[in-house]
């Protein structure tokens, strides 16, 4: 069975994530409400990726593994992408267009948009594969041009 589009996984998250977090901020304030739901994410997208990092040709996941997954994030139309570098150490890419900040800002969550979906990313490399460095200095959901994705492979 072909694995569900991650758009259509974060919009059923997303509706789930924002009644708990709704109810976590009226009985603990906003930001701490905030810093549970961002660790729960974090931990999630650190499993998820160690999940689909075991499922990596030999059970060993490298660049080219990672970049063999990325149509499950651009299924759906979910991201208009520019790459920028692509290399055996190195995968550059600007997003220029993301459905996922649309949807967090038509359910009404765009100030959480942030939380349930950007702060995967960094996250989602440690689990994939420590040697995985992620570096990003603006979002489509922070108000930019652009994401600017600076993937890289440390030695070692």
């Amino acid at each position: 069975m072909p694995a569900m589009p991650i758009l259509t996984r974060r919009r059923i998250e997303a509706e789930f994530a924002k009644g708990v977090y709704e109810e976590m901020r009226a009985e603990l304030g906003d930001a701490v409400a905030r810093r549970i739901l961002s660790a729960a994410v974090v931990k999630m997208a650190k499993a998820g990726a160690a999940a689909m990092a075991r499922e990596a040709p030999g059970g060993k996941p490298d660049l080219d593994s990672f970049r063999a997954i990325q149509p499950l994030w651009t299924a759906e139309d979910a991201l208009a992408i520019d790459v920028v570098k692509s290399t055996p150490t190195e995968f550059h890419f600007n997003v220029t267009r993301c459905r996922y900040a649309e949807m967090y800002r038509e359910m009404g969550l765009a100030d959480l948009g942030a939380v349930l979906s950007c702060n995967r990313d960094g996250a989602f490399c440690e689990g994939y594969d420590p040697k995985l460095k992620l570096e990003r200095t603006q979002t489509l959901m922070g108000g930019a041009s652009h994401c600017d994705f600076r993937y890289r492979v440390e030695p070692g």
